[in-house]
């Protein structure tokens, strides 16, 4: 109506307009506004579908859409929620999977602590950055962790080279065998399996005009050791084959020494007819000598045959403080010069006496012998106890004397047959106390005393198994 009202004025100077097409323009501006009105109802229809499909599971309640303000803040509101949520969940399954983690570590750390192989963990620097019991009980040694391998082992040993050179070679060693020798001096035998651990090093940035990239390098970031203690396995194994030996020995020379015996006796009895037709004279001397030597080799074939016999044990009781007691006794009236002392616990115990005496009295005549040249008073001394090893009870009988000891280099053959130091020995006295021994599910060591003297250590079981087992470790006896 304004329009129309600054229009009329001038309407006087225009040319008039006819009334059909002032009419067409009023009927084609209402269906412009018209269409426009149709086009905005749609569009808010349109957009209360979307926000209520948008906003269906929200928890803050449908904003009114004709209000853009409202519209906008219920949209964040609801956004904000669901990221909430969202947030929430991944903080429940952070904490799941930090548990899971601390779980899979724990699992991971018992199983370690509680292998019965020992395990080291070994940096490339050197350092032990991982063990367990296992390993600290085969080294002999309880703090390990931190320390350097070359450190503990001591540089020049054969597990330390073996670290060596897997650390800096990538070398495997599998199924290896070495010796240790703790800080208390003890050998102890261990078997170990060492490999190298590798890492992926970064290749380097590939160039514009290369065709191919550089492949990834692999390099050595530390060494995992597995070891075991086969200190008692050795033992085993060594007595095993004393024992095959022993028998493989018996069987062969068995039928020779009792053709030296019958050869023997011949001579013999041919040198006591001689020496009966001929009362003085060269021809006497001769025969006399003879017969010397004759009672000589019988006496080495006989103790040959005693050595090579397969014993067969009649097990008894045998109180061992009574059977000690007469050992002291017959040494003492044998070899006057000596002096015998035993003190100590001795129990009954399932064996041949007779066996079990004659070992002993080996021990205390070679003790006797020894110290002969070296001490104007020689002494020989015999003490028991009772130890547990194991879980099981042994006898364990020492017997030492006050000589020079035993040289180093004959430690470890002094048991075998026919060795002996002696000008008159015939090198069988402790194999047959080592037999005896094995025998009765024993063992016997020799060592040199700190004091001066050699001692021997005989180990009986106080129960005999029915497949005896007498390996005690090395350790657990010294």
């Amino acid at each position: 109506m304004l329009n129309f009202a600054i229009l009329a004025p001038a309407a006087k100077h225009m040319t008039p307009v006819p009334t059909e097409n002032v009419q067409i323009s009023i009927a084609l501006l209402v269906i412009l506004i018209g269409g426009i009105v149709f086009l905005i109802h749609m569009l808010r229809k349109f957009m209360r579908s979307q926000a209520a499909s948008a906003t269906e599971d929200w928890t803050s309640p449908n904003a009114d859409i004709e209000n853009p303000s409202a519209f906008m803040t219920a949209s964040m509101q609801g956004v904000i929620e669901k990221l909430r949520a969202q947030e929430k969940e991944l903080a429940r399954l952070h904490l799941l999977a930090q548990e899971r983690a601390q779980e899979s570590e724990r699992l991971t750390e018992e199983v370690t602590r509680n292998m019965p192989t020992g395990l080291l963990l070994i940096s490339a620097t050197g350092a032990i950055t991982s063990t367990n019991p296992a390993a600290e009980d085969a080294l002999g040694i309880r703090t390990l962790r931190y320390r350097s391998y070359k450190e503990i082992l001591g540089s020049d040993s054969d597990l330390a080279k073996m670290l060596t050179a897997c650390i800096r070679d990538g070398k495997t060693f599998q199924r290896g065998e070495v010796e240790h020798l703790t800080s208390e001096g003890e050998v102890r035998h261990l078997g170990v399996t060492i490999s190298p651990i590798y890492r992926s090093v970064r290749a380097p940035v590939r160039m514009a005009n290369d065709l191919v990239p550089p492949a990834a390098e692999m390099k050595v970031s530390g060494a995992l050791c597995l070891m075991s203690d086969l200190t008692e396995l050795t033992a085993l194994q060594k007595q095993i084959r004393w024992k095959e030996n022993l028998a493989a020995l018996g069987e062969m020379s068995a039928g020779i020494a009792h053709e030296f015996k019958n050869s023997l006796a011949t001579i013999s009895g041919y040198a006591q007819i001689i020496r009966s037709e001929v009362a003085t004279g060269e021809v006497r001397d001769s025969s006399e000598r003879i017969l010397d030597q004759t009672r000589a080799l019988t006496h080495v074939v006989t103790e040959f045959l005693r050595f090579a016999k397969p014993l067969e044990i009649c097990y008894e009781t045998v109180p061992m403080q009574s059977v000690v007691a007469k050992v002291a006794e017959e040494l003492q009236e044998t070899i006057p010069g000596c002096v015998v002392q035993w003190e100590g616990s001795f129990e009954e115990l399932p064996g041949d006496e007779a066996l079990l005496r004659q070992a002993l009295l080996n021990l205390a005549r070679n003790g006797v012998q020894a110290a002969e040249g070296v001490s104007a008073q020689p002494r020989v001394s015999m003490s028991g106890t009772i130890e547990e090893l194991a879980g099981k009870k042994w006898q364990r009988i020492c017997v030492a004397d006050n000589g020079a000891g035993i040289p180093e280099a004959d430690l470890q053959k002094i048991f075998l047959p026919f060795f002996t130091t002696k000008s008159e020995g015939t090198g069988l006295g402790l194999a047959v106390v080592q037999k005896v021994a094995l025998q009765h599910g024993g063992s016997i060591e020799a060592r040199n005393r700190a004091g001066g003297g050699a001692e021997f250590l005989l180990w009986l079981p106080l129960r005999q198994e029915p497949t005896p087992s007498p390996i005690a470790s090395r350790s657990a006896r010294i």
